[in-house]
């Protein structure tokens, strides 16, 4: 294995042991403690105002999502909050009655005109009466006229009955009418009773969790839970503590008043009585009206302090409450985040066995006895394939199996096929080029019109070294030319590094009139012969193995002499097999050839054009 596929092997180690640590302290199990008594839900209220927050956060968190383990913590919390609300009202209403707040000058001004119109409606009313009475006795034009007073009295008494009903709207909202205000916080109570009881706790159908993304978005929503839950127990934990305030300072204003005798009352009050050699005087009428007063009201602060700790002891069960709820999501949370872990852990083990294939069959690649080339061509295949199902893998963990596999794919498959028709001919043009008649890297090809070396070749993509036209002395061009492999499928292409590596090359002489050429040809074909023997031998042998055809069979490599005459003498032409790498090297011995037989007093002249290559190939 190379360093870096250690280097990399031992990080992926390392993830793997951290992930199975996650997995270790996010599966145990968290044991819910059983429900305390000591808590409660909150918010501080107002005097004369029935506050129902609590019954408004409870049923706010019932109708998010809830399994069947938050259910309990859910319906708890909606019946201690309408609890709440219960004695929220209960205390509201004896606030109400015995502490009424002070008039202020705009409310006595509105309850003096209120008194006015009061009177004015009983005037009304009586006038009503006497006047339906004596209509009822009269007869003849006195009962006409006294139906016309009566239409008049009634319309009189409507005026103001709609002025006495507009005299204790403005005195309610004014705060000068205690009774109007217990009667809206009545129906308040009333409305908000009917909510509370069609509220129902409904359990969420469990979700099936497939794929790091659905288990990040189920963590998340049950994060946004818990915090909802938090704030609703800081709060409840904070009206506890306002309610618990408030219960201590009424409690040391009542306090000293129950050191004192029963028949005593505090002194310098209204209602202080005389005493005369230590025995009670008779009190008169007034002192009495004092002292029930202080008494009703020393009860009313008794049910105030009793309603207070209810509602004190209510606020605790409901932060409670809420704390435990906080605990089952948390563990919830745990769950997903373990879902989670799972994934990571599975992507993990993909990449670490993919690796180690990678690696083993890198080894064995490199003890089988085959070709260099076709070692690189399956080497490349193996990693590219591995690559792959490793890719699919990964993105089925994270994702998650598709729901509707069948429509999911058809669609998938038509999108694709339309938006990467190219690069999908190209790849499949990969696999052609890939097989028994493909390229392979340093081949000699021709794609298109232009020659060159391979000296990429991907997936998508083949990159070939410029060398110009097998007419020209073959040198590279110094361009790098890249062609998609869709020209494998939709095109051809020439590879002259295969069974397809012979060209037929010319050489042309042209000697004088009136010269025998006869020895010149047979010089010539005796250095042509010695050069291509055992290339036009090779040659005939892939030929045959090439193609199982009896043409192919009676196919000959050995070179070939035509003479023929043209204006000013005798043209010599021989045509030889060679290599396609070759061929820049025999010409030049063919050459020397030719300038050795001047040398001997022959007189042939190479023409300016005394190469002419044939394409021709197999």
């Amino acid at each position: 294995m190379k360093p870096a596929h250690k280097i990399v092997s031992i990080l992926l180690l390392a993830l793997v042991g951290a992930t199975v640590y996650g997995l270790i302290r996010t599966g145990r199990q968290t044991t819910i403690p059983p429900e305390n008594r000591t808590a409660a839900e909150t918010t501080p209220e107002q005097a004369a105002v029935v506050d129902q927050t609590p019954l408004f956060t409870a049923q706010r968190l019932a109708r998010m999502p809830t399994s069947a383990a938050e259910l309990p913590s859910a319906q708890k919390a909606l019946q201690l909050g309408d609890n709440e609300m219960d004695l929220a009202f209960a205390a509201a209403v004896l606030d109400a009655t015995g502490h009424p707040p002070v008039l202020t000058a705009e409310a006595k001004e509105i309850q003096a005109r209120l008194q006015k119109a009061e009177d004015a409606l009983a005037a009304e009313q009586a006038q009503v009466a006497q006047l339906t009475a004596a209509e009822g006795k009269a007869s003849g034009a006195k009962k006409d006229a006294l139906d016309d007073q009566l239409d008049l009295a009634k319309a009189r008494l409507e005026l103001d009955q709609d002025e006495v009903d507009d005299a204790k709207q403005e005195l309610i909202r004014a705060g000068g009418d205690p009774k109007g205000r217990i009667q809206a916080m009545v129906q308040e109570h009333e409305a908000a009773s009917q909510v509370s009881d069609t509220t129902k706790v409904t359990v969420s159908a469990p979700i099936e969790v497939h794929g790091l993304i659905q288990h990040f978005q189920r963590w998340l929503t049950l994060h946004q839970k818990q915090l909802q839950l938090w704030h609703a127990k800081q709060d409840a934990t904070s009206a506890a503590t306002v309610l618990s305030m408030r219960h201590n300072s009424l409690q040391q204003q009542i306090g000293p008043q129950k050191e004192k005798s029963p028949g005593q009352v505090v002194p310098g009050s209204a209602a202080s009585i005389p005493i005369a050699g230590g025995k009670r005087t008779n009190p008169s009428r007034e002192e009495s009206a004092a002292m029930v007063k202080t008494t009703k009201r020393r009860a009313a602060d008794q049910k105030m302090l009793a309603t207070l700790a209810k509602r004190i002891e209510n606020e605790k069960q409901l932060a409670n409450v809420y704390g435990k709820w906080v605990d089952v999501v948390a563990a919830e949370q745990r769950s997903a985040v373990n879902g989670g872990l799972r994934g990571v852990l599975v992507i993990l083990a993909i990449a670490i066995i993919g690796l180690f294939v990678d690696g083993w069959l890198e080894s064995l690649l490199r003890k089988m006895s085959m070709d260099r080339r076709q070692v690189e061509t399956l080497r490349t295949v193996t990693r590219v394939t591995l690559q792959i199902v490793g890719v699919l893998l990964i993105l089925l963990v994270i994702f998650g199996p598709p729901r509707q596999l069948g429509t999911f794919l058809g669609l998938a498959g038509a999108g694709l096929t339309v938006a990467l028709k190219d690069f999908i001919i190209g790849f499949f043009g990969w696999f052609v080029l890939m097989g028994k008649n493909g390229i392979r890297l340093g081949d000699w090809v021709e794609i298109n019109g232009v020659t060159g070396e391979v000296v990429e070749l991907g997936m998508f993509h083949t990159v070939l070294l410029e060398t110009g036209n097998w007419t020209d002395l073959g040198h590279p061009t110094g361009r790098r030319v890249t062609f998609t492999n869709s020209f494998a499928i939709e095109g051809h292409y020439f590879n002259f590094s295969t069974s397809g590596q012979w060209l037929w090359d010319e050489l042309q002489i042209v000697l004088p009139a009136g010269q025998n050429p006869y020895p010149i040809v047979d010089a010539i074909q005796k250095k042509v012969l010695e050069a291509t023997s055992e290339s036009a031998r090779q040659a005939e042998q892939e030929w045959k193995g090439a193609a199982n055809s009896r043409d192919m069979n009676t196919l000959s490599a050995a070179p070939a002499i035509n003479v023929r005459p043209v204006i000013g003498g005798t043209e010599i032409s021989v045509r030889y097999i060679t290599r396609a790498n070759e061929r820049s090297q025999l010409r030049a011995k063919l050459n020397h050839a030719a300038v050795d037989l001047l040398g001997q007093g022959l007189a042939p002249q190479p023409t300016s054009d005394s190469l002419k290559p044939s394409l021709t190939s197999t």
